[in-house]
């Protein structure tokens, strides 16, 4: 498995669809960079805003969290969330689109915190950054 199998299909500023491919997820963190940003660089200590959705790799792709779907974009420092995040976001631009393919080791491992996600979960996040 490889980046280059997921499928994330719709338009920059709006939610993308994440299609995940059959096999293993990978077994470190996959950075890829779907829209290149030409705005101010997150360094990494910043303060993001961004709009993202999540998807599990064990219920198959299925979404357990969009910004979008709650209308708003979400904001918080790089050192409040998951590594994946933490190691992920850092030389994104305003105005680009990541996708982020995060083991469980740098995401929540076995301490699931919600059902929608399981324990030693693989997560998919695309996320458009919108402001540093």
């Amino acid at each position: 498995m490889s980046a280059a199998d997921i499928t994330v299909t719709g338009a920059p500023d709006s939610k993308p669809e994440i299609t995940l491919p059959d096999g293993p997820a990978p077994a470190e963190l996959v950075i890829t960079d779907l829209v290149e940003g030409d705005g101010a660089e997150a360094g990494p200590n910043a303060t993001v805003t961004v709009h993202y959705v999540g998807v599990s790799w064990t219920h198959g792709g299925k979404q357990f969290d969009a910004s979008w779907d709650r209308g708003s974009t979400i904001s918080f420092g790089l050192n409040q969330v998951i590594a994946g995040w933490t190691e992920g976001i850092p030389g994104m631009k305003v105005g680009g689109r990541r996708m982020l393919v995060i083991p469980p080791h740098k995401g929540y491992g076995a301490q699931s915190p919600t059902p929608a996600i399981a324990p030693n979960d693989t997560l998919v996040f695309v996320i458009d950054l919108i402001a540093v």
